[in-house]
Order: C-alpha cells, then sequence, then structure tokens
C-alpha cells in the first residue's frame, strides 16, 4: 500500500467516516484500514518505528527510469507502447510488461476529492432517486423494475417503493404517496438531473420541467438539482440502495411487483424504521418523532396526477394504451378522444369533454387485454347495426347518406366498409373526406377503395396538431362568434398609404394596396 492510501485513510478517518465505508470506497478490506490507523496511532504515541518501505530489487530499467520521469512530464498520457518505443531506441532490450509497472508507479494517480457528509435540521431536506432492478418474480418472470426513492436527510426515514417506469406520470404519483407516508414534505428535496425533474443545464443553471415546478409549488417545496457528475451531493439516499440491496433484496423472492411491495411496506416499518444509526445512536422513527411536525403541511386537494393523452378509435371501436385495448361506444369510430390515465384507471371522454368509459388500467406486465364494456360494441342483428350505421353517417349529413345508400346496395360487405370508411376521420379533414364522397357519389363508385383512391389523389392526412385542433374546434366556435369581427373598409388605412406616399412617391402601380404581396418583405 503507497503513502497516498495511507494518508486517504487517516483523512477520511478523521472527518468521521466509518471503516466499513473507507475499505468500500478504496477499495481495499476492512482490515487493511484498521491496520494502517492502529500503526499511524502508534507512530503519533511513540510506541513503534515507522514502518520501513519494502526495498525493491534492481531492474534493467532502473538506469532508464530518468527518462521515463522526463517523458511523463513532457506527456502525462503517454501509452506504454509508446514508452517501450523510446526506451528502445535509446538501446533498451527489455519487454512491454516491465515498462508498464513501472509506468504504473511513475505515473501520479487520479485522485478524487474528498466528498465532505453534512448534516441538515428537522425538515430542511429530503433527498429523492431512482434505483434500477432486474429481478426474478416467481410468477411474472424476470423483469425490470424500479426503486422510487425519498428519503428525508435529518431522520433518515424513508418511503419506498417498487414501480414500473420512471415517467413524469409515476414521479409525481410516488411523490404524493411518500408525502401522505411520512405525513407532510421537506423544505427542499434534492435530484438527479434526469429529465423528469431537469430539462437542462445552461449558463444560469437547471432549467427545470415546468409541469414538475407546477407540482413543487403546489406542496410547497424546492426543488434543488445536483450539479452535474456529482451524485454524491446526495449520498444519504444512494447510500440507501445499498442497504436495501443487502437487507431487503437479498435471500428473499417475490412472486410479483405487488408482492415484492407487499414486503418493503413490512421491511420499511420493522427493519428500516427501527434499526439503530451507527452515528447518532437512534433510530430513524425516533429522530422522525422530531422531524414530524416541522414538515410542510399538505394541502387540502392533491395535485393531479393523471396523464392525459389523446387516442384514435379504430375501427373495432377499440383506443390503444400501452399494447392493451380499451372499449368505447361504437359510435366513436373514427374520432380522436381525450383520454386519461391515472394509478388504477383509464377514462375516456368525448369532444365535448362528456366521460364514454372508464375502465380499470390492465397492469404493465400484461398485453394483448381487451378491456370491453357490454353495449359499446356493434350489435349482432343486423337491423341494428345497419341502423347505427345510419345515425353515424346521418351526423355527417346527406352526402354521406347517399354514400352508404349506395355501398350498402353494391357491396356485399358494405357494412363493414362503412366502418372503415368512417375510421378514415381520424386521419383526413372532415371536408376532405365529404369532398371524396360526393365525387364518388357523383360517379357511382360506392366502395371504400374508390374513396380511399379520391383521397389520396386529392387530400392529406392531417397532422396530429390539426387532429387534436380539431377536437375543441366547435367548443370554441360559439365564444368566436360571440363578437364577430367584420373587415375594415379601406378608407380606414389611406392615413398610412398618404404618410408612405410623402415620404417616397411611387407609381400607383406599385402601391400597397394594388399589389399587396410586393409590400411585403420576403422571409429571411
Amino acid at each position: 500500500m503507497n503513502e497516498a492510501t495511507r494518508h486517504e485513510i487517516v483523512q477520511r478517518h478523521q472527518q468521521g467516516t466509518s471503516r466499513r465505508a473507507i475499505a468500500r470506497e478504496l477499495g481495499i478490506s476492512r482490515g487493511a484500514v484498521g491496520r494502517v490507523l492502529a500503526q499511524v496511532q502508534a507512530q503519533r504515541d511513540g510506541q513503534a518505528a515507522p514502518v520501513p518501505k519494502p526495498r525493491r530489487r534492481g531492474s534493467i530499467l532502473d538506469a532508464y527510469e530518468p527518462i521515463l520521469q522526463e517523458l511523463l512530464a513532457q506527456y502525462p498520457n503517454l501509452t506504454v507502447e509508446r514508452a517501450l518505443q523510446e526506451l528502445q531506441a535509446r538501446g533498451f532490450r527489455g519487454q512491454y510488461t516491465i515498462v508498464r509497472q513501472r509506468l504504473r508507479l511513475l505515473r501520479p494517480r487520479a485522485t478524487s476529492a474528498p466528498v465532505a457528509r453534512f448534516e441538515t435540521g428537522p425538515a430542511e431536506q429530503a433527498q429523492m432517486d431512482y434505483g434500477v432492478y432486474d429481478l426474478d418474480f416467481t410468477r411474472e418472470g424476470r423483469r425490470r423494475v424500479y426503486l422510487f426513492s425519498y428519503l428525508l436527510s435529518y431522520s433518515r426515514r424513508q418511503y419506498l417503493r417498487f414501480v414500473e417506469a420512471m415517467d413524469l406520470p409515476t414521479t409525481l404519483r410516488e411523490h404524493v404517496h411518500a408525502f401522505h407516508y411520512l405525513g407532510g414534505a421537506a423544505r427542499v428535496c434534492l435530484y438527479d438531473n434526469f429529465k423528469v425533474v431537469v430539462l437542462r443545464h445552461d449558463a444560469d443553471g437547471p432549467l427545470y420541467n415546468p409541469k414538475f415546478l407546477a407540482f413543487a409549488t403546489h406542496y410547497g417545496f424546492k426543488p434543488w438539482a445536483c450539479g452535474i457528475r456529482r451524485p454524491q451531493t446526495k449520498g444519504k439516499v444512494e447510500r440507501k440502495f445499498l442497504y436495501v440491496e443487502t437487507s431487503l433484496l437479498n435471500g428473499r423472492t417475490f412472486e410479483t411487483l405487488a408482492h415484492l411491495n407487499d414486503v418493503t411496506t413490512w421491511w420499511l416499518a420493522q427493519v428500516a424504521d427501527v434499526r439503530r444509526l451507527r452515528d447518532f445512536r437512534e433510530s430513524p422513527f425516533e429522530r422522525y418523532q422530531r422531524e414530524r411536525p416541522q414538515l410542510l403541511p399538505l394541502p387540502a386537494c392533491d395535485f393531479d396526477t393523471a396523464q392525459v393523452v389523446y387516442r384514435h378509435v379504430n375501427v373495432e371501436g377499440y383506443i390503444a394504451h400501452r399494447l392493451n385495448l380499451y372499449s368505447v361506444p361504437w359510435s366513436y369510430i373514427g374520432q380522436v378522444l381525450p383520454v386519461r390515465v391515472t394509478e388504477t384507471e383509464v377514462v375516456i371522454y368525448s369532444i365535448s369533454l362528456d366521460e364514454i368509459a372508464r375502465h380499470l388500467l390492465v397492469p404493465g406486465t400484461v398485453t394483448g387485454q381487451r378491456q370491453q364494456i357490454k353495449g359499446h360494441h356493434r350489435t349482432d342483428d343486423p337491423a341494428q347495426r345497419a341502423l347505427l350505421l345510419r345515425q353515424r353517417f346521418s351526423e355527417l349529413g346527406p352526402v354521406a347518406v347517399q354514400f352508404l345508400d349506395g355501398l350498402l346496395a353494391k357491396q356485399v360487405q358494405g357494412k363493414l366498409q362503412a366502418q372503415h370508411l368512417l375510421a378514415l376521420l381520424g386521419h383526413y379533414q372532415r371536408a376532405d373526406v365529404l369532398a371524396a364522397l360526393e365525387r364518388a357519389n357523383r360517379f357511382g363508385a360506392f366502395s371504400l377503395a374508390a374513396v380511399r383512391r379520391i383521397l389520396a389523389a386529392q387530400a392529406r392526412p392531417k397532422p396530429l396538431l390539426e387532429e387534436l385542433a380539431e377536437l375543441h374546434r366547435e367548443a370554441l366556435d360559439p365564444s368566436l362568434r360571440e363578437e364577430s369581427i367584420g373587415p375594415r373598409p379601406t378608407s380606414d388605412y389611406q392615413h398610412l398609404l398618404l404618410a408612405k406616399e410623402s415620404g417616397d412617391e411611387k407609381p400607383a402601380a406599385e402601391k400597397p394596396q394594388d399589389h399587396p404581396d410586393k409590400g411585403r418583405s420576403e422571409p429571411a
């Protein structure tokens, strides 16, 4: 062991770091740490002679060591191969291995600066992070799960829960669970630089996710992002993951994710909360009793952590979410509908934001499931199906009804083609679909294929933003029509033209009112 390592051991011990932590951080055994500390203390007390340095045997490389030192001083990143080439050019007859070993001794070792541990007062700070684990469940097989951890820095009491994702809705939801579990929130919470919290860093500091800031504002705490590549800033929560691995996960098997979380809840209450902290000679729960009254109180209403997405209703009357299907009333085929996803439910709304369906959320481990509510899908009665189709086409106007009549009269699978035609409304503007139906009526082309050809030739699929804007157009139109703004007469603008003409007279043919495009600057 070199002097640099011995010095680092003594320094960390004086800072209050335990022998176990020193051994783990420096990659040596606890026995070696104890021997060094005992030897140094004996030397300080005058009870033992200084430990002699080991004597090195002579080597054919000793004569060339000054050359190596000179090369390293000039080229700190010198490789072994280049050093060997330089030495061989000066008559060295040794091989690669001996040069590599000597360079390792001569090259200065990069040592990281020790991190000073600091303590905070009750309720002043919390630390949050995720751990990632690939676990073998006896009933669900091997899968990746994420451990959400929220830890109170003063008491060391924490909330833990294994989840299926590290996305924003999950992170917000687990924060709410942590606040209720602990009875409040700390005033400041330290975070790593993952995108859910921090979008990026610029010259002025971290740029936080606006929705996460709104969440923090709701509960009154301040998020604080660690410096880039400085995860040790939140060392308390980082070290807790090692404790979870050695105490909770080690030596146990779990059937499902739900079973794992049940065991975690028991472990927090019966093991983690009551263990004795070596540095304080108290348990986290005992320290928490002093911290609990000073936590930020929770608001009467929790922040809405639900995820809101838009989904297209397919030709069978389902919307898709995470590889599972959820039914809606059959009349909504082809529409793009807002969907609210909570921890346990999928709630689907109409364009006018009326609730039309509510389903239990299928677990993330399950895919390919169809959640269907009785009465949503088409009936097997041909007459009833024809009536439902006619009602849907009637909403589009007489052109659509005329096409439906022709389609049912000429096509054996007319009802099925009519369903697929309704689904086209999710991809094309309503006016474009009606124009295609009108053209098909004019030429007697009563088939789904004909309408698709017309749309492909004459229309352009609407982008997603247009689909979303179309959802709210009906709600906005009445408000916009309340105070209609009509066109103003051109005489109202004559004073502007006269002012320009007085400064720079132009021929009438070039005046802006005659040629509007010529009066507009070209885009840069």
